[in-house]
């Protein structure tokens, strides 16, 4: 019997795919990706049934990777950025997990990491920030109230906001009932597609400056002090790399 695979396309630039991942798209009998979110030149010169799942159901889909893999094929179910999170894989296993299908999941490149290079910077700064937040807004899909932005923002930390920008008055809102006014934000939208755009300001002005930019969709908010290290020299050392720090490899 065949396999599904749940693998991770990366944020958008082709060469951020895993190596195992580039393999598994090349062997595949059957690719089921999502849509315009997946960059087509990972699909050039694939042997592979192809499909665009942008216009499937849930059903649709296992419907088409049960038939497959009971004809002895394996299918390659292609994800943007990492599986880990925002890839609505869960439901997609339950049905498998309950046909008695094998399958596994193929991690990637997020877009949140994708989004930091492109900033050019850590997220974590000794004494600033050693916590980062991944979250989204409630929109169509609900969010659990404990974890509703305003709550999350009481930690100060370095948050990264997905499925959110086109809400960004009211992300904006609920991190002013913590973070200071003059707080860093950076919105990337299409992180490593060759439109990426990034976008710096502080909460006060960020929503103009989004708006201003055209920004609709597709794009990650980040919002904390850490992202201070862009544009300051903020003197914050890790003692990694600190000669009176002794550890097992350096005396």
């Amino acid at each position: 019997m065949g396999k599904v695979w749940f693998v991770s396309a990366g944020p958008g630039d082709p060469e951020l795919i895993t190596l195992k991942g580039r393999r598994l798209i090349d062997e595949a009998d059957l690719v089921i990706y999502a849509g315009s979110l997946v960059n087509p030149l990972l699909l050039e010169g694939v042997s592979a049934e192809i499909y665009d799942s942008a216009g499937m159901t849930l059903e649709e889909m296992t419907t088409m990777m049960i038939r497959s893999v009971r004809k002895n094929k394996d299918v390659v179910r292609l994800h943007t950025g990492d599986t880990s999170f925002y890839s609505a894989i869960s439901e997609q296993i339950e049905v498998l997990r309950k046909e008695g299908l094998d399958y596994e999941v193929v991690p990637g490149v997020s877009s949140a990491m994708a989004a930091a290079a492109a900033i050019g910077q850590e997220l974590t700064i000794p004494e600033i920030s050693q916590t980062v937040i991944f979250t989204r807004i409630a929109g169509r899909t609900g969010v659990p109230e404990r974890e509703s932005l305003k709550y999350l923002a009481q930690h100060k930390t370095t948050i990264v906001i997905f499925l959110s920008i086109s809400l960004i008055e009211k992300v904006v809102k609920e991190l002013l009932t913590s973070y200071p006014s003059d707080t860093p934000v950076v919105v990337v939208e299409k992180a490593s597609w060759p439109e990426q755009q990034v976008i710096g300001g502080v909460l006060d002005n960020i929503t103009t400056l989004v708006r201003e930019a055209g920004i609709k969709k597709t794009a990650l908010i980040f919002a904390g002090d850490a992202l201070k290290a862009s544009t300051d020299m903020l003197g914050k050392k890790s003692k990694l790399y600190d000669k009176n720090f002794k550890h097992g490899y350096r005396k």
